[in-house]
């Protein structure tokens, strides 16, 4: 695992991590084609999400743009790409959050939608409910005026290759290759707000209308201002649960807290009086970027003791940025207004 140290921005500055899965990525185990495709394909999402940001556009418009990209890349496990169930179909999940109003909006086993990540966004936007599956979200989809395609447009020749090779063996349910193709994207805007996306094909050979944790807002999606924003990717089982993102955010958001009360108590006592805006400056800066990663590392270790494993990047409002992943690698990035994209595969980048 390789963390970049954290970035405590201003409010004008702005930040985005995505992730392309995690798992057996491996050198040696890739091919040089498949980690340059990738990689390329990373960099085309940060273009895109940075573009949104650099303009001054919100943190949920940010998530949305860099995640089209990777649905559209097949690289990834996420729209075009996408991994198929036994069955031979391919359902897909999405999720999106925004953190300023906890609004959310989550969609599984759709099957038409060109770009499931747009469905999300319009289940949050133009639908009373936060989550809508199968037929009744493919069937909001098309009245939402959203681009459909057939279900064999998702499917890839390597992608049925890998659910041959898995129904030949009969060494486990599903994804014996341990290769976790989610997509993901979290951003913070020049505004301070916080959002998260999260899109994916799920398992390969999965079964009986398996749903996973990238559409369930609190397990492999979640984004509150008041804390964090998450997107996971691995095992989804056990990221549902821990409710792995949800954890997180509500141990940071109680930490930070307690640390800025007991700070404004203090100076209190020694006779200054604080503002809200004084208030709101104590909370920015009341964890360190190591207590926000200690918080990370933390409820992972605790998915991966139950037998998960996987990875999820993370962004606060503050500023404080990274990675944790229990696999080799993972296909992730990093972007902000204070210096150069940069994308990264292995374990040790």
């Amino acid at each position: 695992m390789s963390n970049p140290p954290p970035d405590t921005t201003s409010e004008s500055r702005w930040s985005l991590v995505i992730h392309g899965g995690s798992g057996r990525f491996e050198r040696g185990r890739l091919s040089a084609e498949t980690e340059a495709g990738a990689r390329a394909g990373l960099e085309r999402a940060l273009a895109a999400g940075s573009a949104v940001l650099a303009a001054g556009g919100n943190a949920l418009d940010a998530v949305q743009a860099a995640i089209v990209v990777l649905e559209d890349d097949p690289h990834f496990n996420a729209g075009h790409g996408s991994v198929y169930t036994y069955e031979g179909k391919i359902e897909l999940d999405a999720a999106v959050m925004s953190g300023a109003d906890r609004a959310a909006g989550a969609i599984a086993r759709a099957h038409h939608t060109k770009n499931p990540i747009l469905l999300a966004r319009k289940v949050l936007e133009d639908s009373p409910h936060v989550m809508l599956s199968g037929e009744g979200a493919d069937r909001f989809s098309a009245e939402s005026g959203l681009v459909q395609v057939e279900n064999a447009y998702f499917g890839t020749p390597e992608r049925k290759r890998q659910l041959d090779e898995m129904k030949a063996k009969t060494s486990g349910w599903f994804d014996i290759d341990m290769k976790y193709g989610t997509v993901g994207a979290v951003a913070r805007d020049v505004h301070g707000h916080v959002a998260a996306g999260t899109s994916t094909g799920g398992l390969t050979g999965k079964r009986y209308g398996r749903i996973g944790d990238s559409p369930l807002i609190g397990a492999g999606t979640y984004a509150d201002d008041r804390s964090c924003a998450i997107s996971a990717t691995g095992a989804g089982e056990y990221f549902i649960r821990v409710g792995v993102a949800h954890e997180i955010c509500t141990r940071i958001r109680l930490k930070a807290e307690a640390r800025a009360e007991f700070l404004a108590h203090e100076a209190e006592r020694g006779g200054t009086i604080l503002d809200e805006a004084a208030r709101a400056k104590l909370l920015a800066t009341a964890l360190t970027g190591d207590e926000v990663q200690e918080i990370v590392d933390a409820v992972m270790a605790e998915m991966v003791g139950l037998g998960g494993t996987g990875g999820l990047i993370y962004l606060t409002p503050w500023g404080h940025q990274g990675y944790a992943f229990h696999t080799p690698g993972m296909y992730r990035g990093m972007a902000s207004s204070d210096g150069a994209p940069r994308v990264a595969v292995y374990g040790d980048e």
